[in-house]
């Protein structure tokens, strides 16, 4: 399964729902906010108990997905 299709399985946008932001598929989470939980210290539980509606696995799935994107376009060290 390529990148952009399993991104499609994880991420929505529509410009009704937070004017086209990235969401989770089937929230109305931005992506956003599970890097700035991140990036704030916090960890992927405390995110989680935020925002229940999405779900342990779709946060783990894009992680994984950047972390393969970026490891992909990563120069040979």
């Amino acid at each position: 399964m390529t990148a952009m299709a399993k991104l499609g399985e994880i991420v929505h946008r529509d410009p009704d729902i937070l004017g086209g932001k990235p969401v989770f598929r089937g929230t109305r989470v931005p992506i956003r906010s599970l890097f700035d939980y991140l990036e704030g210290g916090d960890t992927l539980d405390e995110f989680l108990s935020q925002f229940p509606s999405v779900r342990r696995e779709q946060a783990i799935a894009l992680l994984d997905l950047a972390r393969e994107t970026l490891a992909a376009d990563a120069p040979a060290a």
